[in-house]
């Protein structure tokens, strides 16, 4: 990993801080913001490598050292532990493992530096064993929470170990060229080529998709500063063709009800004709990023901060003629690119999401137009963010109808065999785990 170049001491202690504030509630995005500029890039490969192992290193520590030591200690420890776990591209030799970790925890608790020193050479004397021994748990053989497991083998009981295995894979970088420039995918794809970057096209339900071999920084992007291209997931793409349809006309009025980042926001934008859209989302200091993502498009649209629910402080009382509801969720399709979701979120938390998502739906519908089509859209797997809330909705609202579109509509899980490419006949694309609907008012 070419973004390891700093001290792996130096680095193991981020990473020790980063795994400590995730068990205690706090998502890696805002550690890493306060991680010194140098050190975040390896901070952040080897946060994702240890969360992506926490199961199995909690479960190994457990059996090697069944008294946990101070809590300081033990996230440096477990850190350790995962990184030397076995794996095909591991990302230091087990021998500098364990010597900077040792250095690492003289550092912080000295007292503790000979007590680690034995644990990580008992791992490695017994590596094959104690693996073996944590496995035994779910937690351990998945590295993900039991509630988690259970919930995922309810759901999709023929497909829950591979979406599990899945989430711990390291994700495709994806982009989306702008239709404003005249440009297509094969196009931007002959140009990436010439800068050396291996690339291949998203498929047919995703037209402007484009999968990246491996990551490489926008700053290498072709066109990428002009807003010729952006950064977007093939599953999100296909959330502005599925609302817009077949076209909307000149200056419809479209909402996007929790917008931010804003990636679907500047999607519909570049695909609509002068759409006339309103951008929500209740977090003030989320809808900068949106604005960001707009002025380097050179897109425009009303940017407000709101509680989608709460229509008399924001709605204007004229209808809408589509609206976009990428409501709150549990994120649990998109844990190969935020691997600290399946360890900040708790089981009670589905049950809340749900019920936000049904106020949400219940708000907006009377704010669409009759005709009018809504896409309530999550990045989740679970049933009851997705199927069961949009089954329970249309119960509620008998002027609700379901449209189905092939490869589009329904769950998408993030499995090779079910991503836009492999529906529409193309080379198979791994997404990341989506749920849409397509609604209609009659």
């Amino acid at each position: 990993m070419n973004s390891l170049s700093a001290p792996l001491n130096k680095l193991l202690l981020q990473v020790a801080d980063a795994v400590q504030a995730v068990r205690d509630g706090r998502s890696l995005t805002e550690v890493l913001a306060r991680c010194p500029a140098e050190l975040r890039p390896g901070t952040q490969a080897l946060s994702f490598h240890v969360l992506r192992h926490l199961g199995g290193a909690e479960a190994a520590r457990v059996l090697l050292a069944p008294k946990p030591p101070p809590p300081k200690v033990d996230s440096l420890l477990v850190s350790a532990i995962a990184l030397l776990w076995p794996a095909d591209d591991p990302p230091y030799a087990a021998h500098t493992v364990v010597d900077q970790a040792v250095g690492a925890v003289r550092k912080r608790a000295p007292a503790s530096a000979g007590f680690v020193n034995a644990v990580l050479r008992r791992f490695l004397r017994e590596r094959d064993a104690t693996v073996a021994a944590a496995q035994r748990d779910p937690r351990g053989a998945f590295d993900h929470p039991a509630w988690w497991i259970e919930r995922l083998r309810q759901d999709w009981p023929e497909q829950w170990q591979a979406i599990l295995r899945a989430n711990n894979e390291h994700p495709p970088m994806s982009l989306r060229v702008n239709a404003r420039h005249g440009l297509t995918a094969s196009a931007y794809l002959e140009r990436l080529a010439a800068a050396g970057i291996a690339a291949r096209a998203a498929g047919p339900l995703a037209p402007q998709g484009v999968v990246l071999e491996r990551a490489v920084p926008v700053s290498a992007l072709p066109g990428f500063a002009e807003g010729q291209v952006s950064v977007q997931d093939v599953a999100a793409q296909l959330a502005a063709p599925l609302l817009l349809g077949t076209g909307l006309a000149a200056g419809a009025r479209v909402l996007d009800a929790c917008a931010a980042p804003g990636g679907k926001t500047a999607h519909l934008l570049e695909l609509g004709s002068d759409l006339d859209l309103l951008a929500l989302d209740a977090d003030a200091g989320r809808l900068t990023r949106v604005q960001d993502n707009l002025d380097r498009l050179k897109l425009q649209a009303t940017l407000k901060a709101a509680d989608a629910r709460e229509t008399a402080a924001w709605w204007d009382g004229k209808p809408f003629d589509a609206i976009l509801l990428d409501a709150p969720c549990s994120a649990s399709g998109i844990v190969r690119r935020h691997p600290d979701v399946r360890w900040l979120r708790r089981a009670e938390d589905i049950g809340n999401l749900a019920r936000i998502q049904a106020e949400l739906l219940d708000a907006l519908w009377p704010t669409l137009k009759p005709g009018g089509r809504l896409v309530y859209a999550t990045c989740s797997v679970f049933n009851d963010e997705g199927v069961n809330q949009i089954d329970a909705f249309l119960q509620r609202q008998n002027g609700a109808g379901r449209i189905e579109v092939s490869g589009v509509t329904g769950h998408l899980l993030p499995l090779a065999d079910n991503g836009p490419a492999a529906a529409g006949g193309g080379e198979p694309s791994m997404v990341d785990g989506f749920y849409y609907a397509l609604l209609v008012k009659s």
